[in-house]
């Protein structure tokens, strides 16, 4: 029997990666478990060296610490290095190696959307670990422009300085019509309960030759991307066509099996 798990703050508890991985290890005939793990902040060093003493055969990292966690790797893949950020940890041995499959899945939901990122300009909110591999797969796939914006400044310029393209400011965005064609929320925020702020912004977005509004996010009651997107008359995606691609990729790492996408979707949707 082998165990998997998720690393995250409490949101580890409320994503459905236990769900999804488990029915997939099922029906594949895979003996595994998968589980997550609340991990408070002083201790994801010691998290990340449980892995080895417990014998736990991969991970996934979640939000807060996709960026956190990299100095307690043995070895990074190309991507996340580039990247900056990991959301799957490989171990071999005593050996853990950290990789970011985020930024391919986001790819493939872009391709199974039919959206198409070249020579197109898109605008992503939030400067943390899913911002840097959206700007990352968008500088891939020659996107003209990636404007990106969020709270932290600093960390925006940061991104910017690393994949190219230019920061905005939160509070001026709508003061103007954007000139974007994909919006991508890689914040942690989709309802009005958890940023009232955010909300009544997004909201105001004047967003003329918006092909596409992405959030990575997905399970809210109530998604004020999906109303922006409803009463635009744009596209809208959620966040659990991104998670079904890369959770493929993170599975193909840790058991060598290639598994369809769409075993993934449907797990995720029976969930």
């Amino acid at each position: 029997m082998k165990v998997y798990c998720i690393l995250g703050d409490e949101r580890a508890f409320r994503t459905k990666s236990p769900a999804m991985f488990s029915e997939v290890m099922k029906k594949v005939g895979l003996r595994a478990t998968y589980v997550p793990f609340k991990v408070m902040p002083a201790r994801i060093g010691q998290a990340i060296q449980s892995l080895r003493v417990l014998n736990i055969a991969g991970a996934n990292v979640t939000v807060p610490y996709k960026e956190k966690v990299i100095p307690h790797m043995d070895i990074l893949s190309e991507g996340a290095n580039i990247i900056g950020a990991i959301n799957t940890i490989v171990r071999n041995g005593d050996t853990l190696k950290g990789y970011n499959t985020n930024a391919i899945g986001i790819m493939d939901a872009l391709n199974e959307s039919e959206f198409e990122a070249e020579g197109k300009s898109a605008l992503i909110f939030g400067t943390g670990g899913a911002a840097m591999a959206a700007a990352f797969i968008f500088n891939w796939l020659r996107t003209e422009t990636i404007y990106i914006t969020g709270r932290n400044e600093s960390k925006g310029q940061k991104l910017v300085g690393r994949f190219g393209g230019e920061t905005l400011r939160m509070d001026a965005l709508a003061d103007d019509p954007l000139p974007v064609h994909l919006v991508i929320n890689a914040t942690s925020v989709s309802s009005s309960d958890e940023s009232p702020e955010l909300s009544t912004l997004v909201g105001k977005l004047d967003l003329p030759n918006c092909e596409l509004i992405l959030d990575l996010n997905y399970g809210r009651t109530q998604n004020f991307w999906q109303d922006l997107a409803r009463n635009k008359g744009i596209r809208f995606m959620d966040g659990l066509a991104p998670l079904a691609y890369q959770a493929r990729r993170t599975f193909a790492l840790w058991t060598g099996l290639q598994v369809p996408p769409e075993e993934f979707l449907k797990a995720l949707n029976e969930s």
